[in-house]
């Protein structure tokens, strides 16, 4: 029962909302009923990102993935439902380094995500980038940037190039609660504003800044008001719900369409694993992590609906998991066969 990947973004840019919303936390969108077909489609894109996040975890034990290593399970319906509100291939996405998810939704191909993993020839960096650094222009994906923040200027950037170019094209920009708190993004937030950029500011707030709680980091811990003193419109979205996420984002980009500037969405999600491979995370209780997987795991709730629905048997979803655990397999099977990049590799890529 395999499902086409297709171009899920709309066209069209409904009318924003008021200039009165600019300057306090505005409302938040309506939860849409997907139709089958979006059902089907974020289903097995959150299935896909999951399966090889796992598989990227079990590589990483074996010692085949090398460094930092920061998966995505449990985040999975922020990247979807994003994806869904944007035009796949035009707009532009950039995040931090937790991006695996990210590229997979762009399109970007699962070999050659796996193969940079594992350091080899076939990686989208050639092997040299790793987990942290990897970027696709034909997907219009910029990365996967190591240092906390530092995509938040460079998603600006690239939002600053769309009014330049009248282009039509928004940029979504993701960081995390910890990034929020970087100096950068409000220097980002102000331009962003006083030149009403295509950006939406994406915070995927998983309560926790590496170990630390965002009740013991952040004195403002609504991120959605952040821009306030920008006079920039912000709103909370249940990130664990894949229609929320879609919702707001076609809010926050019809908004960056018609020329009103930038808008940001704090997403609360949770992150099932440590912040990255290294960390145990003993700064939370196993009760607290499987309470969230038993009562709001995103890809279970898209199953049940399916299935409530008739849209999907268990037959189905099984054979959609078999699909999607063969890609995944055969990502990690290319990936070790792959040769590793030539030492004169070494000396490419660099500016003298």
């Amino acid at each position: 029962m395999a499902v086409a990947k297709a171009k899920v973004g709309s066209k069209s840019a409904p009318a924003a909302g008021r200039k009165t919303a600019a300057v306090k936390s505005a409302r938040p969108a309506t939860v849409d009923n997907f139709s089958k077909e979006q059902e089907l489609f974020a289903y097995r894109e959150m299935l896909l990102i999951r399966r090889f996040e796992e598989k990227a975890g079990q590589m990483y034990g074996m010692g085949l993935i090398g460094g930092f290593c920061h998966l995505y399970i449990g985040q999975e319906a922020v990247v979807v439902g994003m994806q869904m509100a944007i035009r796949t291939g035009e707009d532009q996405t950039i995040t931090s380094y937790r991006d695996h998810g990210h590229m997979l939704v762009a399109g970007m191909d699962p070999n050659g995500v796996m193969a940079e993993l594992t350091g080899r020839r076939s990686g989208y960096s050639h092997g040299k980038g790793g987990s942290m650094h990897m970027f696709s222009i034909e997907k219009q994906f910029f990365g996967g940037n190591g240092i906390v923040g530092a995509q938040v200027s460079l998603g600006t950037g690239l939002a600053f190039a769309n009014r330049y170019r009248k282009n039509d094209q928004v940029c979504l920009t993701y960081f995390g609660d910890g990034a929020a708190n970087q100096g950068q993004v409000y220097e980002s937030f102000n331009m962003a504003q006083l030149w009403k950029l295509p950006v939406v500011y994406v915070i995927e707030n998983n309560r926790y800044a590496m170990g630390t709680s965002v009740s013991r980091s952040s004195a403002q811990t609504d991120f959605s008001r952040r821009g306030v003193s920008f006079g920039i419109p912000g709103e909370k979205v249940d990130g664990m719900d894949v229609r929320a996420v879609k919702a707001a984002g076609d809010k926050a980009v019809a908004w960056c369409r018609a020329g009103k500037g930038p808008y940001i969405l704090e997403i609360e999600t949770y992150r099932y694993r440590g912040h990255s491979m290294s960390d145990p995370a003993k700064y939370r209780s196993k009760d607290e992590v499987q309470k969230m997987r038993n009562e709001h795991d995103p890809i279970e709730q898209v199953r049940a609906r399916l299935l409530e629905k008739g849209w999907a048997t268990e037959d189905d979803l099984k054979k959609f998991d078999a699909e999607v655990r063969e890609i995944v397999n055969n990502a990690a099977e290319f990936a070790t066969n792959d040769p590793e990049p030539d030492v004169s590799e070494l000396w490419t890529d660099i500016v003298k």
